[in-house]
């Protein structure tokens, strides 16, 4: 309780509250009052709001909470959507900004109380950029600026720091600094590279982040200095001996220090004191320098230093290098020359001077050659190396006795010094070599005469001869040589021959003869003979055998022939390749020189791989050589690796990235290995040495005759560098390896566009119009050619349009000025540089604004509204406006007093920072009476205003609507399909002529126009008449397709037209110059020189160009020529030869082989230089299926063509080839084959085949190789007959007969029959065996045999006997003649029904007898024979001429005048008759037999037989031969006959000839015998000739020899050795039909049998079996069967 009476409750509770009652008590009374006593808890802010910072653009969330008595309601604010919201007691803030920045207050009120609480929120941000952010040059430090800047607005957070970045040369940036300091404006950078341009901008960082970068200062480039290190990589080689190359790459390009102008090299003697010598390279890209006229030998130090505008920079560390050896300019000194034996000389010399060698002494060269042969010079090299100055040195292997001239040099490795004097001296004497030619003549019992020549190689003055011989003795393994009697003779020089005497006869002698100069015997040569007995020829080596095959080496193993009773001295060994047709040609030739007597095996060397051989060998002795072996079997060598590489390697073409070579292959015979593994490989490899070596492999391809035709022999290899030297080479390999590489050919692809740009390009603006463009070149690597200049390619940015081309020419610019551009645009820059085939690839875009300037004057200057007292005025900013505008100026003058319409001058004018531009002036007048104006009229193009791409349009202006033109529109539409399209949008008001543009020639148009003003744009004028632009050149020229030679002076050029062009292109012009290199199209100053070929048809697309070199191919239209193709397309021609070859000669060679021979085309003709020629072939009239070609490289001039057909006309034609292609064709040459052995028959058949005859019938050879002049029947028995094996042989002539009847066979014996048809010689024979016995199922033999007789004819009768297994279809008469002993067919062939038959007597000789048998024949042949007859004299009255009355009166007259003749004689020649018959001349027909012995020599051998027997045999056989009748188609050979003869007639002396005795057989008559017994009957005139049955009356039987053994008996034969058969020759006489055909009666032709029958055949026997006392026939004496 207070003292004041109140109640204090202190601290009050909740529990507090309630009633309180105050009672005051008194006197009075009490009083008491109540009052009630809330107690509230307290409101209060509970959660205040907090200060924040956020970053702009986020949301800030101030969260503001309270707390209030629990029985009192809160009311809350109401939530609030938006960017300020309120939200359970928070206030939120999205995309806070600055404007949200302050103190937030959140106040409570209530009764419990009211509470508010403040917090500050703070919106931060990223900094503002930099402003004002200029640089400029520090004048104290060339590779610094100064940089300066205003602080920017820190976004409400402190900045940490600024961030600086450059860019160098365009470069994209790079942050230079982080670490510059918030407060600092104002920095210098250093650290950079004199004379780039350089690019700053400058950002603030706080703690947000980075803030924008500030704008970019101008590009700023450092001033230059000199280069600040020296060129690297620097190398010197000595080049020659008075030149150094020095190579060396340009300094680091940071370190250039701004555009290189080139070096300074400087250098001098090494380790000499003085001055160095300079030499200046200005060109910045050369890399190389030969510095020239040096000393030579000697040691340089050089040093290079790169230089700029600035100055020269540092030089590099010294090179030392010397320049390369020279040759010695001194001979060697105080040179001596002696002889020091026969075959060696000795020098003896000092060197020369030091100075005079010029480089390293690598040693002397001591030279001798022959006084009269100075190319035949002998090079002995001594090395330096003697410690002595006296130098000495030996040169042997000198030939004998020879006068030499001496001299010596001295050399160093670039090549040899002057030779000394020439000193003159001889060899010494020496024992001379071998005499020459030995040989042995009258040789004796007891004596025989040597002959030689002289010496080869005398080796001095020959003092005589010298003949040594001693007897020796030969067994049968080894020659035994006794030196019991050995004599030994001296001879005058000049001897050469000698008779030795006082020999024993029959003994083995070595002969030895010796020549003999000062110095002594020289080498003996040596033979053996034996006295009596004469050297023959050696025997046939025999038993070739072929081992030990190599690649190049074979063993031949033989049988030695005989010796020829002398020393073998030479075996020649004789090769055929390749075929039996080739010529056989000496291989190898072996020298007996060790006389060894048993030699049976040598090795063949020098063969070629793998090639086919046979071999056969010769021996030869002292006489002469033997025939030749029989051939060895075949034999292939082993394959080995090619020998030789292709020749002829040669560049056909060359692109840009390709090369192809031709190559003449190999010849075939020079594979070395099977031709499905020949192949070619290619390497190329750099020039440089840049890049790894590639191999190519390139499969041959056979042709006939050679590895491959002139197409197969090439290769292209791709993928190639461009406008590179490469080095190029070639082998050939196999399956066993490879051969030698070919010479190297270096040759270089062609150029092509750059395939890089050129680098270091830098841009920097110096004015408002211009920019500075800078570059550095291509890289080399990447140049690809000549550079011929380079482009800029710029536009404005984002241009859509193709850019403009500035061309900058020379490979050694590197800069530009552009002008004439557009103020204060930014341009994007390329650079390309370009050859002559077209431009590379552009740079990487470089973007740059020229400067800013004054603006042009505003555009499209509108007022669209117009009122009397305000306008509203538009316009378009200029589209050029040169810089940001920063203010516009209006300026109104009132040009009209009047009071209605009020006529104003507006002039706007726009200003940028550089100042204020031109003002656009417009005249407007107030008044609201306005309209669209009226269209220009009178629209027209006047013709001669008319171009190919531009023309002039005139117009009248219409009415203006009462408001002033601003400008008109231009609107072309081309026809005839085209739309209307806006061509000019500003052309001025006061215009009525407009220039059109950009139009395209030769192209129809139609133009209109509309003017505006204020209110709007009028309507379009009325179209204009069609208007066609004129004509104009092409904008783009042919592609050309091809260009193919097509004669020796022209050219087919093909080429494609470009679709858009061929409209307006009437022409195309086709023009050749003749150019000396490649040269630019636009350097061409001489074109209009040459005519050109005009094609007035557009669609044309090839013409022929002659007499061309280089062809340039252009459109033309009647205006002019277009831009021209590249020289790229400029072709060169080397045309193929124009001639063929000349004098061409085809010899035939063989049966299988021609060789062609040739000469050259002339000289003017070959165009170029002559690879080769083809040889084209052909069988007569069938070209197209037998032509083969074949291919010969040069120098060859000769060819055999092998393998052909033989007896058969070739036609041959030759051409000539080159690089280029083909010759024309020679005329065709014609030659046939030689003649070969034909084939065997086709066929060979038998008919008529009985047990005595047969028909034998054969077909031609297949292949007759020549014209078949005859065949050989040859038959024989398969077992010999009663021990007898006869071998007949039948020469039949001509070539259409091609059968025989064979009568003497014996019945029942199986004969093996052959025939061989002949040419030249006989082919091969064909083979086939028959029985002599009737075939099974044919008849049996007729019965009843009867002949009846009358005075003309007569009769001959049978009966049929057994038919056989067929029926009988005829007969046939046989007759047998008593003086020929053989059955003829006489009647041939008989109906089957015929049982007699009459014959007229005339055909039967007067008084011969005759038997008759005859035959049935059926359809499997001739049956058995019947029973002769007997026999039957066919006699008949003689003509008056055989009369004995007629011949005594021919005698009685020939007596008479032989009486007259020598009455007459007697009277004129009385005394010389008697004269002649004194001398005792005697005319002798006596032949004597002269034989030759086995020795060769001649002796004479008289036979001891009587004379008279010798002139009665010589009479019978010689005098007078008979009356041969014609062979007609058979030969008959004599030759076997011959032979025997010799064998067996004359054997020993006393073989005598004796008369023929009565009793001979009938196989041994001979022609004489008949002459002499019978004298002819039916004679005279050439009555023998006229009648051919008397053909067969030239061996008529005598008379009693009827009983003889017929002729077809075998007789014994033997031989003198008894080892081969005899072989008798038949000998055969035709006649058609048989000899004894009735007159009237054809012969029958029957399906089995030939339609001909031959006449009987008698044989000669062996004359060794004739009875005693008979007569041999005499050699070539024929007899007649």
């Amino acid at each position: 309780m207070l003292e004041s009476g109140g109640l204090l409750v202190e601290p009050i509770r909740m529990e507090d509250s309630g009633d309180y009652t105050c009672t005051a008590a008194g006197a009075d009374g009490s009083i008491n009052a109540t009052a009630t006593l809330t107690v509230w808890i307290r409101t209060f802010i509970s959660v205040p709001p907090v200060d924040q910072r956020v970053i702009k653009g986020t949301t800030a969330t101030l969260d503001c909470s309270a707390t209030h008595d629990p029985r009192r309601g809160a009311v809350p604010l109401q939530p609030s959507g938006g960017r300020v919201s309120i939200l359970s007691g928070s206030l939120t803030i999205s995309q806070t900004w600055s404007g949200d920045i302050g103190d937030y207050t959140c106040t409570v009120t209530s009764q419990a109380g009211n509470q508010s609480r403040s917090a500050r929120l703070e919106v931060i941000e990223l900094p503002h950029s930099p402003r004002s952010l200029s640089v400029s040059l520090n004048d104290s430090d060339s590779r610094s600026v100064l940089l300066s800047w205003v602080r920017p607005f820190d976004g409400n957070s402190p900045l940490l720091h600024y961030i600086l970045e450059l860019s160098e040369n365009n470069s994209p940036w790079k942050v230079y600094t982080s670490e510059v300091g918030p407060a600092v404006t104002q920095v210098s950078v250093g650290g950079l590279t004199p004379a780039r341009t350089y690019q700053f901008r400058l950002c603030a960082v706080n703690q947000v982040g980075r803030g924008q970068y500030s704008g970019e200062t101008q590009r700023l480039m450092l001033r230059e200095e000199a280069p600040s290190a020296p060129p690297k990589n620097m190398v010197a080689s000595g080049r020659t001996n008075q030149s150094i190359m020095v190579q060396w790459q340009p300094p680091p390009e940071p370190q250039h220090n701004g555009l290189l102008r080139g070096y300074v090299l400087r250098y001098r003697l090494a380790g000499l004191p003085g001055e160095y010598q300079e030499k200046n390279i200005s060109s910045p890209e050369t890399n190389y320098c030969l510095l020239s006229d040096l000393i030579i030998w000697t040691q340089y130090q050089i040093q290079l230093a790169a230089y700029t505008a600035a100055g020269l920079g540092e030089y590099s560390t010294a090179v030392t290098e010397y320049t390369l050896q020279g040759v010695p300019t001194a001979p060697p000194q105080a040179v001596e020359v002696t002889a020091v034996s026969s075959s060696a000389i000795r020098f003896t010399w000092n060197p020369p001077p030091q100075q005079f060698i010029n480089g390293i002494n690598q040693g002397y060269k001591l030279l001798v050659w022959p006084e009269h042969s100075p190319e035949a010079v002998t090079i002995v090299t001594i090395t330096p190396d003697y410690p002595g100055s006296r130098l000495t040195g030996l040169v042997v292997g000198l030939r004998k006795f020879t006068w030499y001239l001496g001299s010596t040099l001295c050399f160093t490795t670039p090549g040899d010094g002057p030779k000394s004097p020439p000193i003159l001296l001889q060899t010494h004497e020496d024992t001379p070599g071998p005499v020459g030619h030995l040989s042995f003549t009258e040789i004796l019992d007891t004596s025989l005469r040597v002959s030689w020549a002289e010496p080869k190689d005398k080796n001095g003055i020959i003092t005589g001869e010298m003949e040594h011989w001693e007897p020796f003795s030969r067994t049968t393994t080894l020659e035994l040589y006794s030196r019991t009697t050995t004599l030994e003779l001296s001879l005058a020089n000049s001897t050469l021959q000698y008779k030795v005497t006082s020999l024993t006869s029959m003994t083995s002698y070595a002969l030895e003869v010796a020549a003999m100069t000062a110095a002594g015997r020289g080498v003996a040569t040596t033979s053996t003979i034996s006295s009596g007995v004469p050297p023959e020829l050696p025997g046939v080596p025999s038993n070739l055998v072929i081992s030990n095959i190599s690649p190049r080496s074979a063993t031949l193993r033989f049988r030695p022939g005989s010796d020829g009773k002398t020393v073998i001295s030479k075996w020649i060994v004789e090769g055929q390749r390749d075929g039996k047709e080739e010529e056989w040609r000496v291989v190898y030739e072996r020298e007996n020189r060790e006389k060894q007597p048993d030699v049976d095996s040598m090795e063949i060397p020098d063969l070629l791989p793998f090639t086919l051989y046979r071999f056969r060998l010769r021996q030869e002795n002292i006489v002469g050589s033997s025939p030749s072996s029989t051939p060895s079997r075949m034999i292939q060598t082993l394959q080995s690796a090619p020998d030789t590489p292709p020749n002829n390697l040669t560049l056909v073409t060359a692109t840009q990235t390709s090369l192809t070579l031709r190559w003449a292959p190999l010849p075939v015979s020079e594979y070395n290995g099977s031709p499905e593994t020949v192949g070619y490989r290619v390497c190329v490899r750099r020039a440089d040495g840049r890049g790894e070596e590639r191999m190519e492999e390139v499969a041959e391809v056979r042709g006939q005759g050679s590895g491959v035709s002139g197409q197969q022999s090439e290769t292209m290899l791709e993928g190639l560098a461009e406008w590179t030297d490469y080095q190029l080479k070639i082998q050939a390999f196999n399956s066993i390896g490879a051969g030698p590489w070919s010479n190297t050919l270096t040759t270089h692809t062609k150029e092509s566009v750059p395939s890089g740009c050129p680098v270091n390009v830098s841009v920097e603006a110096v004015s408002s119009t211009r920019i500075l463009v800078t570059w550095s070149p291509v890289p080399e690597m990447q140049r690809n050619g000549p550079i011929l200049g380079y482009k800029v390619l710029y536009a404005v940015k984002d241009c859509v349009g193709a850019p403009s081309v500035w061309s900058v020419p020379g490979e050694r610019s590197v800069s530009v000025l552009l002008g004439e551009l557009l103020k204060y645009t930014v341009y994007q820059i390329q650079l390309v540089a370009f050859t002559q085939l077209g431009d590379g690839p552009p740079s990487p875009r470089t973007l740059h604004r020229t400067k800013d300037d004054v603006p042009g004057p505003p555009v499209r200057l509108l007022f669209p509204e117009v009122r009397l007292t305000s306008v509203r005025v538009t316009h378009s900013i200029n589209t050029h406006r040169h810089t940001v505008l920063t203010h516009r100026h209006i300026v109104l003058t009132h040009s009209d007093t009047q009071t209605h319409n009020q006529a104003y001058v507006f002039k706007l004018t726009a200003r940028t920072s550089q100042g204020w531009g031109r003002a656009q002036e417009a005249v407007v007048i107030t008044t609201e009476r306005r309209e669209r104006p009226s269209p220009p009229r009178k629209l027209s193009v006047p013709q001669g205003e008319i171009q190919s791409r531009r023309l002039r349009l005139h117009w009248v202006a219409g009415l203006t609507g009462s408001s002033p033109l601003r400008y008109y529109c231009l609107q072309t539409r081309e026809l005839p399909t085209g739309d209307w399209t806006s061509h000019s949008a500003d052309i001025p008001h006061n215009y009525t002529a407009w220039t059109v543009e950009r139009l395209k020639p030769f192209t129809s148009y139609k133009l209109r126009m509309l003017a505006t003003n204020d209110v709007g744009d009028s309507n379009y004028s009325k179209e204009t008449e069609t208007v066609i632009t004129l004509q104009d050149v092409p904008e783009e020229a042919p592609v050309i397709v091809s260009v193919k030679p097509s004669t020796t002076t022209s050219v087919l050029v093909q080429w494609q037209v470009h679709t858009h062009l061929a409209k307006h292109t009437h022409t195309h012009l086709a023009k050749h110059t003749h150019l000396a290199k490649h040269t630019h199209l636009a350097k061409h100053t001489h074109l209009a020189k040459h005519t050109p070929r005009k094609t007035h048809t557009p669609r044309k697309t090839h013409t022929h160009l002659h007499t061309l070199e280089h062809t340039l191919c252009l459109s033309l239209s009647p205006l002019g020529l277009s831009v021209s193709l590249s020289p790229s397309n400029c072709v060169y021609l080397s045309p193929a030869p124009s001639l063929p070859p000349q004098s061409i000669r085809v010899v035939p060679v063989s049966p299988t082989v021609l060789e062609v021979t040739w000469d050259l085309p002339p000289l003017h003709t070959q165009n170029g230089l002559i690879q080769g020629y083809k040889i084209h072939y052909w069988q007569g009239d069938r070209q197209n299926e037998t032509e083969k070609v074949t291919v010969v490289f040069v120098p060859d001039t000769r060819v055999r063509l092998v393998n052909l057909t033989c007896y058969t006309s070739y036609l041959v034609t030759l051409s000539a080839f080159n690089v280029a292609g083909d010759g024309p064709p020679s005329e065709p040459r014609g030659a046939k084959t030689l003649q070969a052995a034909p084939s065997q028959p086709s066929f060979l058949s038998f008919s008529e085949v009985t047990g005595w005859s047969v028909n034998v019938s054969w077909g031609a050879p297949s292949a007759s190789n020549g014209v078949v002049e005859g065949y050989r029947v040859v038959y024989q028995p398969t077992q010999p007959v009663q021990g007898v094996s006869r071998v007949v042989t039948v020469e039949v002539k001509g070539s259409w007969q091609r059968w025989l009847k064979v009568r003497d066979l014996t019945k029942g014996v199986i004969y093996r029959f052959s025939v061989q048809a002949r040419t030249v010689s006989y082919g091969p024979a064909a083979h086939c065996n028959v029985t002599s016995q009737p075939l099974q199922g044919t008849p049996g033999s007729p019965m009843e045999m009867s002949v009846t007789k009358s005075s003309s004819a007569l009769t001959i009768h049978w009966s049929e006997g057994d038919a056989g297994a067929g029926p009988v279809i005829g007969y046939i008469i046989e007759a047998r003649p008593s003086d020929e002993g053989m059955w003829d067919s006489f009647v041939r062939l008989l109906p089957p029904s015929s049982r007699s038959v009459t014959v007229e007597m005339d055909r039967l000789r007067s008084g011969v007898g005759y038997e008759f048998r005859v035959i049935a024949v059926n359809r499997y042949g001739y049956g058995e024979p019947s029973t002769p007859s007997t026999a039957l004299a066919a006699l008949w009255d003689r003509p008056f001429y055989e009369e004995w009355w007629f011949l005594l009166v021919l005698s009685l007259i020939g007596l008479i005048m032989i009486l007259m003749l020598v009455f007459s004689l007697l009277l004129h020649g009385h005394n010389h008759k008697y004269r002649s018959c004194s001398t005792g001349k005697h005319v002798s027909t006596v032949e004597e037999s002269v034989t030759l012995d086995n020795g060769g020599f001649t002796a004479l051998e008289l036979n001891s037989r009587t004379l008279n027997n010798k002139s009665n045999f010589h009479k019978k056989n010689g005098t007078r031969s008979p009356p041969r009748p014609s062979p007609g188609l058979l030969h008959y050979s004599d030759e076997d006959l011959c032979d025997n003869y010799n064998n067996g007639a004359i054997l020993t002396e006393s073989t005598t000839l004796t008369e023929k005795p009565a009793d001979i057989s009938e196989s041994e008559v001979t022609d004489s015998d008949c002459e002499d017994d019978h004298h002819p009957k039916h004679s005279f005139v050439n009555h023998y000739m006229s009648d051919p049955t008397y053909y067969n009356s030239w061996k008529r039987q005598p008379k009693g020899l009827k009983g003889l053994s017929p002729a077809s008996g075998y007789e014994e034969c033997s031989s003198a050795d008894g080892a081969e058969p005899y072989y008798q020759t038949v000998v055969t006489q035709h006649s058609t039909g048989g000899a004894y055909t009735p007159t009237g009666l054809p012969a029958h032709t029957h399906t089995l049998p030939l339609p001909h029958t031959l006449p009987h055949t008698h044989t000669h026997a062996n004359p060794n079996t004739n009875p005693p006392g008979s007569r041999t026939p005499v050699t070539g004496f024929s007899s007649f069967v």
